[in-house]
This record gives C-alpha cells, sequence and structure tokens, in this order.
C-alpha cells in the first residue's frame, strides 16, 4: 500500500514538471523591464517655492531608480522647453545641454518645441544626445520634421520598439508661423500604420506620446499591439495605471514634481505583459539631493539671468491660483490699453502665484511666451463667448476687446479682428504689479 502511494506521489511530481515544461514552451519566457518616465518639464530647471522638482534633483531621482533595476528605459514625453526666462531667452536650447544629463533613452515632441519657430527643432536634435521621435509630424510629402519616427532598444533580451506621436490639436496649439509646414498626421492611424512592419521585430511596442485625453483613450482601446503607452500633455498626471485587457497607459505631474517608475514582466514569446507594478515618486529637494554635475550646468545658464530675474516688484499677501493670476493678467490688459473688456485663455497661465515677494522671474515663469496685447473695438454681437465668461452684453453697442497676440490670431480666422497692437504681455503684467504693490 505504501509502495502504491509512492508510486502516486512520483507520478504526480513527474506530471507537474511535465505540466511547467509545456506551460514554458507554449511560451512562459518571462524578462523584467523598468520603464522610467516623465513629461512636460518647460524648463523648469530649479525647484519650485515649495522644494518640488529641479532638473538636478530630478536627475538624482533617476540614477537611483535605474540602480535599483535590472534593466531600464527613461522616456520624455514632450514639452522640455518654454516655462522659465533662461529657456525664453535662450529659446530653448539650454533645456537640451542640460536633458542630456538626465539620462533620456528616448524623447518625442511636444507642442512648445515649436514655440521658437519650427527650424529651433532642427537646433535641439543636433544638441540633443538622445533620439526624438515623431511618427506623425510631417510635411506635405510625407517627410518627417525628426528624420525617426520610432527607435528600436534591446532591453535585458526584449527589442522595445518605442514610437513617437504628438497630439493633432497641433494647430490649436501653435500660431501659423511657428508650425511652418509640418502637420500631425492622426495619430491612431500613423501607430497602425507601423505596427505592420514593427510586429515581427519587436518583443514588446510602446508609445511615447504628447497627447489629448481622447487621443490616448483612442489609442489604447483600438491598437492592441501597443502594449504601453507613455504620455504628457495633460499637466496633472494620474493617479493609477489605466488599463485595458492587459495594455497600459501611464503619465505623471508635469515641471518634474514626478517621476514615473513601470516595473514590467514581459512574456517575450507572447508579446505580452505578464505582471506590472506602477508607482509616482514625487520629486523633493529634501529627499533628493542635487545631482552636482547637472547643479554646474544648470547654474551656469540661470546665472545669465539672475540679475535680469530676481528683481522683487511687489509682494502677494496670500496665494493666488492660475485662475486667479488670469484674472490679475485681464487687469493688466485692460489698463495698458483701456479696454472694456480683456480676455486671457487659461492655457496661457503657467503658474500660480506664491505668497510671498513677488520677482521679475515669477512673471517670466507665469507668461513665458512672447506674446504682445492685440485690441480692437468689435460689436457685441461679435464678442467670442469665451471672452464674455457669462457676462452679458449689448449685441448693437461695439466695445474694445483686448486679448494676445496667440487668441487674437484664432479670433481672426473665426472673423473676429482686432486691428491694434499694445505692449508686451508680461512687460504690462509686470508694470502692473510694479504699480499695484501689494495683491491680496
Amino acid at each position: 500500500m505504501m509502495g502504491w502511494g509512492k508510486r502516486i506521489l512520483e507520478s504526480l511530481i513527474v506530471a507537474l514538471a511535465l505540466a511547467a515544461a509545456a506551460c514554458n514552451i507554449a511560451g512562459q519566457d518571462l524578462r523584467r523591464i523598468t520603464i522610467l518616465h516623465t513629461n512636460d518639464l518647460h524648463a523648469r530647471f530649479l525647484p519650485d517655492e515649495r522644494g518640488r522638482g529641479g532638473f538636478a534633483q530630478l536627475a538624482t531621482a533617476i540614477r537611483a531608480e535605474k540602480a535599483r533595476s535590472d534593466a531600464a528605459l527613461v522616456l520624455f514625453a514632450g514639452d522640455l522647453v518654454q516655462g522659465t526666462p533662461v529657456s525664453s531667452i535662450f529659446q530653448g536650447v539650454p533645456c537640451y545641454e542640460v536633458a542630456n544629463l538626465l539620462g533620456f533613452d528616448v524623447a518625442t515632441l511636444g507642442n512648445h518645441e515649436f514655440d521658437y519657430g519650427w527650424e529651433k527643432i532642427r537646433e535641439y536634435l543636433r544638441v540633443a544626445r538622445f533620439p526624438i521621435v515623431a511618427a506623425n509630424v510631417v510635411d506635405e510629402a510625407g517627410t518627417l520634421l525628426t528624420g525617426d519616427g520610432y527607435v528600436i532598444r534591446e532591453v535585458n533580451g526584449l527589442r522595445v520598439a518605442v514610437i513617437g506621436v504628438l497630439t493633432e490639436t497641433l494647430p490649436r496649439l501653435t500660431m501659423e508661423r511657428q508650425r511652418g509646414p509640418w502637420r500631425a498626421a492622426p495619430v491612431v492611424e500613423t501607430v497602425r500604420n507601423l505596427v505592420p512592419m514593427l510586429r515581427p521585430r519587436a518583443d514588446l511596442i510602446v508609445v511615447l506620446g504628447h497627447l489629448t485625453g481622447e487621443e490616448e483613450e483612442a489609442l489604447l482601446r483600438q491598437v492592441p499591439e501597443v502594449s504601453v503607452i507613455v504620455t504628457g500633455h495633460p499637466h496633472g498626471g494620474q493617479d493609477a495605471v489605466k488599463e485595458v485587457e492587459d495594455r497600459l497607459l501611464v503619465k505623471v505631474e508635469a515641471y518634474g514634481r514626478e517621476l514615473g517608475r513601470l516595473d514590467l514582466e514581459v512574456d517575450r514569446r507572447a508579446r505580452r505583459i505578464a505582471a506590472y507594478q506602477w508607482r509616482r515618486i514625487r520629486i523633493r529637494s529634501d529627499e533628493y539631493a542635487a545631482a552636482p554635475d547637472v547643479a554646474r550646468l544648470v547654474e551656469s545658464w540661470e546665472a545669465q539671468v539672475r540679475t535680469l530675474v530676481d528683481v522683487p516688484i511687489g509682494v502677494a499677501e496670500r496665494d493666488f491660483d492660475r485662475r486667479e493670476v488670469g484674472a490679475l493678467i485681464e487687469a493688466a490688459m485692460l489698463e495698458a490699453t483701456g479696454a472694456d473688456l480683456a480676455y486671457m485663455n487659461p492655457g496661457g497661465v503657467r503658474d500660480g502665484l506664491a505668497k510671498g515677494t513677488i520677482l521679475v522671474r515669477h512673471i517670466w515663469n507665469i507668461m513665458p511666451f512672447d506674446n504682445v496685447i492685440v485690441y480692437g473695438e468689435l460689436a457685441g454681437a461679435e464678442i467670442p463667448v469665451e471672452a464674455l465668461r457669462g457676462r452679458s452684453v449689448d449685441p448693437a453697442r461695439r466695445y474694445v476687446l483686448a486679448t494676445n497676440n496667440f487668441i487674437a490670431e484664432q479670433w481672426g480666422a473665426a472673423g473676429a479682428r482686432l486691428d491694434r497692437q499694445g505692449p508686451d504681455v508680461r512687460e504690462a503684467v509686470i508694470d502692473w504689479v510694479k504699480r499695484n504693490k501689494v495683491l491680496r
């Protein structure tokens, strides 16, 4: 009886071993890879007033997380430039010089890479020591602005294809002179067209995008061959992974305040994600010391603008959020032009205002764009609805309306033309703060 039981046990062990072997033959070749990702750094070289972010602190975090990984890929999802005085004055080039020290393996374009004119992107491509890919940024002949739409990297025995894409809404986010002959082709269609070519050459397909929420969702649901989508553009990030079947989408908060870490187990034979874990790593200067090499380069650039922008001009008696800052900009526009109404687009307000001394730097951070005030006379019935903000006007009466030239170009295309030019928006706000001295 004992011998019979022993034979049954031995048979069971053999059966389990065969089953495990069969499972392995069927496709259980698991490889680990870590994707570290960030987005929308917007030239925020230095930590903010609360000690959040900073390129040198972010570099320390990236290096620490790479050291804790068997194999890592570092991705950047667009909008490296535009947001601080160094970027505005030197047209974004210093951002790429400093980013060379962050360890990016692949980056894509954001819409703000066009802010200094599309020709400047050629210089970014020369300066960057990492590939910048954008598969859907093309001219009428189908030529790619970045030269490459994707790259394939081998990481821990995995062939990883990274496709770059930029939001199709580019025309609404840039002026015609900035984007020149370039357009963003449909995102889903672009990726679908690349999949048949990449599928035989890659074990994992990743999309690195600068996209709207609607475009993200469409990619996640409509292109099942893409296993991971890493994105940017909305600045708030997300609290949890978006998941459809075994496909994942991740993004983190802007301005270098977070680093994303996505740990994957990939079944190489089945070309699918077997397991994952994602977390958002907060970047704070009291937790991550500045990387000395990055800090030195940042300081070399900041030293060139400090005497211009670290100048006190007033005091804020409380914190002002972006909506309230927008109202302050509109007040400055009204005072500078004598207009009846003013409109500042929410997307043009890039920061809040913290309680305390107001520096010229803070106004540059709030309004980094080199926009001018444009104003003119319109009948009440001609005023764009967003400029009214729910206010009532007499349709027949004529009003003087002020805005910035970016919005004026869009309104002009729709028939609401403003024909007078005022001062630079940023300078108007600086002068307004100086005159008011204390903001309550």
